[in-house]
């Protein structure tokens, strides 16, 4: 289920409540509102455009109906899907640094210019960085086999939503990105293809491809190329979710010394997670996964500060409610944990989309100190500033005390009485650049 944006633009009698009606007359549908803007008043009617947001596409129709049964109301133009209206002609385009004005510029730019810039390269390839846009580029790589809450769509399915990562690396920290969908899903093809493009970006961005075959390219990448490689689905998310728990923990005025950590869950998300968790002074991490071999994965992905403890027992997840302080839940099982496990003042994460593995209204009734579910976990807010950040270090890998870091700067800029800071604020992201930065360095 994939909620919709409608825009609505309705012509009503300027009477009072007659708005009200309206609103009504869509709450009944499930259906929430998003920005209303007036377009025009006048002595009989105003003008108004709405924006619905629908539970679903086939909810439209019922919502429209609604809105057309109110007494004194008019639709007065078609409705518009917000989400299809903002990707038409896609959502970025290459365009030039410079101008080209005269023939000097040319050849300047061009021919012979651009030959003793090239030969240059070709003594000291460290130049590159430099003298062409490799230094800020990024490639965001996908073969769409595992995207979020929609599966193994394709690379074409994907690409929208590789258009979207890109838009925020430019938008938020001035580096270029470039989607590039692969039509394969074979890990040693991706590698192969990834390896010979290489040479023309500063970064490899990984997006939205399955495991277990992502752990491969990933360690591939990282121990061949001469660049930063990064995993987004694993270490962003682990990266926002830990920014988010020092905070919870900052809000409940609890030392995270005093806390243990307990993962459910070690798909790729779930075990980058608990990996940068032993990055802090908790007094333990504890983590489960009826998987063997996962278990067996997270145990030997190095060390960290915190001791760490792996099971695969059928009791595991009871174990983890019984002991851990923090409980995160990255299970892919909605409803998985019961109110009855949960323990008073935990801090409980559940993330799983759309539905997650415990209600966090349900586990604060429960006892819980404090509640979220995957709707607080916002990947834009780490892997713009972390890839500028690295970028900016001439960073060849992005290392554990460079997440760290990221994750305590989301700590520090979250406003009071929230736990994260708001991922539009384009200082959020230079913040979380300059300290990767400076961890890099």
């Amino acid at each position: 289920m994939i909620e919709r944006d409608e825009v609505y633009r309705i012509k009503t009698l300027r009477r009072p409540g007659k708005l009200a009606e309206v609103l009504t007359a869509i709450s009944k549908h499930n259906a929430q509102i998003g920005e209303i803007a007036t377009i025009s008043i006048t002595p009989d009617y105003n003008i108004r455009e709405i924006v619905v947001i629908a539970l679903a596409d086939e909810d439209v129709h019922g919502i429209t109906e609604s809105i057309r049964a109110v007494p004194g109301v008019e639709i007065v133009s078609d409705s518009v899907d917000r989400a299809f209206d903002a990707h038409r002609g896609g959502k970025l385009r290459i365009e030039p640094n410079v101008e080209v004005r005269t023939l000097q510029d040319m050849r300047e730019i061009y021919t012979p210019g651009v030959a003793r810039v090239c030969t240059a390269i070709q003594q000291d390839e460290s130049l590159a960085d430099t003298y062409t846009w490799r230094g800020k580029t990024i490639a965001i790589v996908t073969d769409g086999s595992r995207v979020l809450g929609l599966g193994n769509i394709g690379p074409k399915a994907a690409l929208p939503v590789m258009e979207g990562k890109a838009l925020f690396y430019s938008k938020f920290v001035g580096l270029n990105a470039v989607p590039l969908v692969l039509d394969t899903q074979d890990p040693d093809e991706i590698i192969e293809t990834v390896l010979r493009i290489a040479p023309g970006f500063g970064g490899i961005h990984l997006e939205d491809i399955a495991s277990p075959g992502v752990y491969r390219i990933e360690e591939v990448l990282e121990n061949t190329l001469d660049v930063p490689v990064f995993h987004d689905d694993q270490h962003g998310t682990a990266v926002v979710l830990m920014g988010s728990v020092l905070s919870a923990a900052r809000l409940l005025d609890r030392r995270i010394e005093d806390m243990t950590f307990g993962q459910v869950g070690l798909g790729a998300a779930g075990s980058a997670i608990a990996h940068l968790a032993r990055q802090f002074p908790f007094r333990g991490v504890s983590a489960f996964d009826p998987s063997p071999t996962a278990a067996a994965r997270l145990a030997g992905l190095g060390d960290g500060i915190a001791p760490l403890t792996t099971t695969s027992a059928d009791d595991g997840l009871e174990t983890i409610m019984a002991t851990a302080d923090i409980v995160v839940l990255t299970t892919g099982r909605a409803n998985l944990l019961s109110p009855s496990l949960v323990r008073k003042d935990q801090v409980i994460m559940a993330l799983t989309n759309p539905v997650p593995e415990i209600d966090r209204h349900a586990a604060l009734e429960a006892g819980a100190a404090f509640a979220a579910d995957g709707s607080v976990v916002n990947n834009v807010l780490a892997y713009p500033g972390i890839f500028r950040g690295a970028l900016d270090a001439r960073a060849s890998r992005i290392t554990e005390l460079m997440k760290r870091s990221a994750a305590e700067a989301l700590t520090d800029l979250a406003p009071a009485g929230e736990i994260l800071p708001n991922p539009l604020d384009p200082h959020v992201h230079s913040v979380v650049a300059e300290r990767v930065r400076r961890a890099a360095l």
